[in-house]
C-alpha cells in the first residue's frame, strides 16, 4: 500500500557563495554529493531546531510546484516573499506524479485559509470557513475535506495545531490516505507522527542526514524518559 511519488531529492547545483544555505548541514552534505533517497510512502523529516528542516521541506514543495506559503498548486498568493531559492537548486526524482497535492504549514496556515475564503473554495474543505473552526478543527477538516487519493502531501510541523488524541486522528487519516496511494513527507518533533508503521525517519543533524529507527531518535529517548519520570527530570533540570 502506498505510493511513491517523489523517490530521491537531489542537490542539482551548489547554492551561491555567501548564501545562508551552505550553512545548513544538510545542504553541505548534498554539496558533497549525497541524495536523500525516499524509501517509503511516509518520511518523516526530524531533527533539533534550527537544523533545516523547514528550509529543506519548504524547498522539497516549492520545487513539487506548491505555493511557499502553503497549498495546492493552484493557490496563488503571497503575504511574505520569504522562501529561500532552494527549490530553484533541486531536483526531486520522481517515480510517478499524483492526481493531487497539498503542502500544509503550520506557520502560514491562517494565510492559505484566508485564501481559500477568498476564492470561496470553501465547498471543497467541508462547506464552512475554516476561520469559523478552531486552529486544530480547521487543520484536520482540510485533511478530512480536501487530501484524496493519489495525493502529494508535505507538512511542516502539523502537530503545532493538534492536541495529542488529534494527532492520533491525523495518524488514521494518514494511513487511510497511504492505503489510497497517497505519499506524504512531514517535518515533525512530534514523536507521535514519527510511530507511524513503516515510516521512514530521516534525522537531520549537524553531521548531515541519516536514517534512524523510531526508538532511536532523540525525540522517544526524552518523551520516554520525561514521562516515566517527570518528578526526577524536573529534579535534575533545577540542579543544573
Amino acid at each position: 500500500m502506498g505510493r511513491l511519488y517523489i523517490r530521491e531529492i537531489v542537490l542539482r547545483q551548489p547554492p551561491a557563495e555567501g548564501s545562508f544555505l551552505r550553512d545548513i548541514p544538510v545542504i553541505r552534505s548534498m554539496m558533497e554529493g549525497r541524495s536523500i533517497p525516499l524509501t517509503a510512502p511516509v518520511t518523516c523529516l526530524v531533527g533539533e531546531n534550527g537544523i533545516g528542516k523547514s528550509t529543506m521541506i519548504e524547498g522539497i514543495a516549492v520545487a513539487a510546484g506548491f505555493n511557499p506559503e502553503g497549498g495546492s498548486r493552484n493557490f496563488a498568493f503571497s503575504t511574505s516573499d520569504s522562501h529561500s531559492e532552494l527549490h530553484s537548486l533541486l531536483t526531486l526524482a520522481r517515480a510517478a506524479y499524483p492526481d493531487d497535492g497539498f503542502f500544509l504549514r503550520a506557520e502560514s496556515f491562517y494565510n492559505a485559509i484566508s485564501y481559500i475564503d477568498l476564492v470561496r473554495a470553501a465547498g471543497s474543505y467541508g462547506g464552512e470557513s475554516l476561520h469559523n473552526m478552531s486552529h486544530g478543527e480547521s487543520f484536520l477538516a482540510l485533511v478530512q475535506n480536501r487530501f484524496g487519493s493519489n495525493g502529494l502531501y508535505i507538512l511542516d510541523e502539523p502537530e503545532a495545531a493538534l492536541s495529542p488524541t488529534r494527532l492520533l486522528t491525523l495518524l488514521m487519516e494518514i494511513r487511510r490516505l497511504v492505503e489510497q496511494n497517497s505519499q506524504f513527507i512531514i517535518a515533525t518533533h512530534s514523536p507521535i507522527l514519527m510511530a507511524y508503521p513503516g515510516a521512514q525517519i530521516l534525522e537531520l543533524s549537524e553531521s548531515g542526514v541519516r536514517s534512524v529507527d523510531y526508538r532511536d531518535t532523540e525525540h522517544y529517548l526524552v518523551t520516554r524518559r520525561f514521562l516515566q519520570d517527570p518528578e526526577g527530570m524536573l529534579r535534575q533540570l533545577w540542579a543544573e
